[in-house]
């Protein structure tokens, strides 16, 4: 008996996994088609050494375009961009500092490349990851208790608990922040170690950056500071991610970006979608609907002929993740 119910679960499990039996019902198939264009762009636009040098290079770029692929379901160890997957995971490893852990070349990279690379931690074969490479650095869970320790000394030098561009920065601000602390929640959610200290006082810093009125201030460790729907979403997911949502500033915050399903960010609009997707993801699942529809139709209108959009690799990346909460495969995606 005791087989059998272990059975009855590892299927329940598996039919969990089914896209049509997800919360949220099928996946568009314009979603798909879009997907699809934008995917095998970025494997176009890879380098042999796995890395993707057009306009924000680095590691974060390099963590973005992994992610645009393990995102959709890929298969990350025998699908159609398999060889992209492990390019790109060698690239980042291997451009790691041995020494301090920083992923270079800027914080923002860190932040983006430690989530990346807890998103394909568990999901990728490490005996397949080098094969063919002259040598191995490290593992991928090595190459993140390396970034995790770079993260928390960073955070421990800065009289704010947070973050900006450099290591060393003696200044933070919350978009930054946002990013190193999407990365070190990704680390934990995967089982690595990473300080509660640490994390606990980065989020309390973008709640002191948060007013009453859902804006969140840019740097300054207080709230207020202008209108922003970019930092209000990367404020309301941190909230959530963290498991806050019973903070009055994750509620005013979701309110905030809830307000204007329709806003079109001036400037890095890419940016902006990235981070509202998940936002309103996690806070409203029907304003995610909303504005996934919205979203849905826009890129369908804006997607370039080769399957690309904006200008480069980066805004490619960010744009498929904008839409990857359809297929919900990412462990950081869970609701």
């Amino acid at each position: 008996m005791l087989l059998a119910l272990c059975a009855f679960a590892l299927v329940g499990n598996l039919h969990a996994q089914a896209p049509s039996l997800r919360y949220g019902g099928e996946i568009p198939p314009e979603v798909d088609t879009i997907y699809e264009r934008g995917l095998s762009w970025l494997a176009q636009r890879q380098a042999p050494d796995g890395q993707w040098q057009d306009g924000h290079n680095g590691a974060g770029q390099n963590g973005l375009c992994l992610m645009a692929f393990l995102a959709s379901g890929e298969d990350p160890n025998f699908g159609k961009y398999a060889p992209n997957i492990r390019r790109a995971i060698r690239a980042i490893i291997t451009t790691q500092d041995a020494t301090t852990g920083y992923l270079p070349n800027s914080m923002y990279h860190h932040g983006f490349a430690m989530l990346a690379l807890a998103e394909a931690y568990g999901a990728v074969d490490e005996s397949l990851l080098w094969e063919g490479a002259a040598q191995k650095p490290r593992s991928i869970s090595q190459a993140l208790d390396l970034a995790i320790r770079c993260s928390v000394t960073s955070a421990q030098k800065n009289p704010f608990g947070a973050w900006r561009y450099s290591p060393d920065a003696t200044d933070a601000d919350t978009s930054v922040a946002g990013a190193m602390l999407m990365g070190l929640l990704a680390c934990r959610n995967a089982g690595l170690s990473v300080p509660d200290d640490t994390i606990n006082k980065a989020v309390e810093y973008i709640r002191k950056s948060t007013a009453k009125n859902g804006f969140v201030a840019y740097s300054g460790g207080f709230g207020g500071g202008g209108e922003s729907q970019a930092r209000s979403s990367v404020a309301t997911l941190v909230y959530a991610i963290s498991k806050h949502k019973d903070w009055e500033e994750f509620a005013a915050t979701l309110k905030h970006i809830s307000a204007d399903l329709e806003h079109r960010e001036g400037g890095h609009p890419e940016y902006y979608r990235y981070y509202a997707a998940q936002a309103l993801f996690q806070g409203d699942y029907d304003a995610w609907q909303k504005w996934n529809k919205n979203t849905i139709r826009l890129f369908k209108e804006s997607q370039q002929a080769d399957g690309s959009f904006g200008n480069g690799s980066y805004q490619t990346a960010m744009s498929l993740l904008a839409l990857a909460l359809n297929y919900r495969f990412l462990p950081i995606y869970e609701r």
